[in-house]
């Protein structure tokens, strides 16, 4: 199955970081973008497709229940731009403002860190 057209519904298993070494490769070598709410480290793909991992610290969200929301609206929106996007791996981490933005600002606020992602030729 191709997970560009995995279908509107699943986040594959082949667009996640799974394997700490996956992790400590895109921390030790990446781009960083990011603005009030996140960071989002890049590092060189390691799949034929975007992959994603996600680093929501108990600093930036204490409650669980903060955490699952945004890890589930982080996920959503990468899904969303995750045909459009190269073959790169992709660490987001959340700072702490984030937990008190309502979903739409973090939704527009994450769509503008896609296409950084996916366009750094078209900002220059």
């Amino acid at each position: 199955m191709d997970p560009a057209t995995a279908g509107s519904e699943r986040f594959p298993r082949a667009a996640r970081l799974t394997r700490s070494r996956d992790f400590r490769a895109v921390f030790a070598d990446a781009r960083r973008h990011g603005d009030r709410h996140f960071t989002v480290l890049v590092g060189h793909g390691g799949a034929d497709t975007a992959r994603l991992g996600l680093a929501v610290s108990k600093r930036a969200a204490p409650r669980s229940v903060d955490r699952s929301r945004l890890k589930r609206l982080i996920r959503e929106r990468f899904r969303h731009h995750l045909a459009r996007l190269p073959a790169v791996d992709v660490v987001v981490m959340v700072r702490p403002v984030a937990r008190q933005c309502d979903n739409p600002v973090l939704i527009r606020s994450l769509d503008k860190l896609w296409q950084r992602i996916s366009g750094p030729c078209e900002s220059s």
